[in-house]
């Protein structure tokens, strides 16, 4: 079973002080380097475009191409911006990659600069994990002092200035155009589109946006070439990814292998779920992805299976659950998150996440009634696609799901007055007549 792994951007994980420089080149760090400036920048997107690289970030969008809509014949610098605002519950595989071998970034960053023709790159982080943070702006010193960075790298000609900057705590600063405007100095709020990024983005100049682990990914298939990189994974989700399985499982962690691999697999991997307990309920790419069930077990996590099981494949933050989860509660903790992060930008995310908050807790203390079900879709159904980002959309994902697959719960917590899953319910929430007669007022 063990086969099915693909250690590569993982590889080095487990070498001693694997963060330093001296640890990352042992191991052949930065030969990718080299190849790339022996190439046109043209050909180093070529590259990444044969390999079907797809963003890692969330989105699956293809990252050769994103690197091709920048117009070279624009007079204004070209920047790169790398997206480490990982703070969406659950998701939990760029922060580590930071810290277990941030060099493995920057050389992607050095790449994919060189590649897009920008000389200024930025690296924008979560500013609470000043841990990473701390790290990075050591490997990118070290980079300097090695002659990675800086002027003239490797007598290419090619010079590159790279930036760490710490974020201020924002979870709407992972959406692109929010983390530019934070990048500015300005409030973190999404920006109109269009003009999108990659003709007028970071300081109204062509930007490419790209998730840490893409970024990582691109010094690999340069070395081993595009051929490699695609020969992994599914027809139409190339390669390999970070899978972090946490929740009710034995071994939760940082599982590397090919797109497509199944649940059941990674499950089997981490050594099964916790002893004497049943998977209910997973997310196949963080919290703001539709749920799925044990029938979905076998579904290829890839962006185009998942999709068509009614999910997204997201950040592959598969967060697992068993039978003793109250899924209500769940989906209602997750809802307070969204409702507290909502920049306020817009008027359905804004308001929309407020009152999915309170409609929520109402149900959970089984107060109520059926019909609020159909309240909870509808005010989701004024959310979805009305939001000025995609943060509005996330929120309803998890209540729309969770009302399809567990309806049975929710009417439960109205016949039990409470969380059926709380011993103390009948004592703690109105009983069930109170609440009939609340309703019926």
């Amino acid at each position: 079973m063990t086969d099915t792994l693909t250690p590569v951007l993982t590889d080095n994980w487990d070498a001693e002080r694997a963060w330093t420089l001296a640890s990352y080149e042992e191991r052949g760090g930065y030969a990718a380097l080299d190849k790339a400036f022996a190439m046109a920048p043209d050909d180093v997107i070529a590259a990444v475009k044969e390999s079907g690289l797809r963003g890692r970030g969330g989105a699956g969008f293809p990252t050769g191409m994103k690197w091709g809509f920048i117009p070279q014949d624009n007079p204004k610098p070209k920047y790169l911006v790398v997206n480490a605002d990982e703070s969406e519950p659950g998701t939990c595989k760029d922060i580590p990659l930071m810290m277990a071998s941030p060099h493995t970034l920057v050389e992607g960053v050095i790449v994919s600069s060189y590649a897009i023709r920008a000389n200024t790159a930025f690296i924008y982080v979560r500013g609470e994990v000043l841990h990473v943070i701390r790290r990075l702006q050591r490997a990118v010193q070290e980079a300097y002092l090695a002659g990675h960075l800086g002027k003239n790298i490797h007598g290419s000609g090619y010079d590159l200035d790279l930036i760490v900057h710490a974020g201020a705590g924002a979870y709407i600063c992972g959406e692109e155009t929010a983390l530019l405007e934070g990048l500015e100095g300005r409030r973190g709020q999404p920006r109109l589109r269009p003009p999108f990024p990659a003709v007028a983005g970071l300081y109204a100049s062509p930007t490419v946006i790209n998730n840490v682990e893409s970024i990582a990914s691109v010094p690999s298939i340069i070395v081993n070439g595009p051929a490699w990189f695609a020969g992994m994974g599914t027809e139409k989700s190339n390669g390999f990814g970070i899978f972090s399985l946490s929740g009710h499982v034995a071994n939760p962690g940082q599982y590397e292998a090919p797109l497509g691999i199944t649940l059941r697999e990674l499950i089997d991997l981490a050594g099964g779920m916790r002893e004497g307990h049943e998977l209910k309920f997973w997310t196949p790419g963080g919290s703001s992805t539709p749920l799925l069930t044990p029938e979905h077990l076998d579904v290829p996590l890839d962006f185009e299976a998942v999709g068509a099981a009614g999910s997204m494949l997201g950040t592959r933050a598969l967060q697992l659950f068993d039978e003793t989860t109250c899924v209500v509660r769940a989906v209602l903790r997750w809802t307070e998150f969204y409702k507290h992060e909502s920049c306020g930008k817009c008027t359905p995310c804004r308001e929309g996440t407020w009152w999915l908050t309170q409609t929520l807790a109402r149900l959970e203390k089984g107060q109520g009634s059926e019909a609020d079900l159909d309240l909870l879709l509808d005010q989701c159904d004024n959310i979805l696609g009305r939001s000025f980002c995609a943060l509005g959309d996330g929120a309803t994902s998890p209540i729309s799901s969770s009302i399809q697959y567990f309806r049975d719960e929710y009417l439960a917590h109205l016949t039990h007055g409470g969380c059926p899953f709380d011993p103390a319910a009948s004592t703690t929430f109105p009983s069930l007549s109170d609440t009939a007669a609340g309703a019926t007022a």
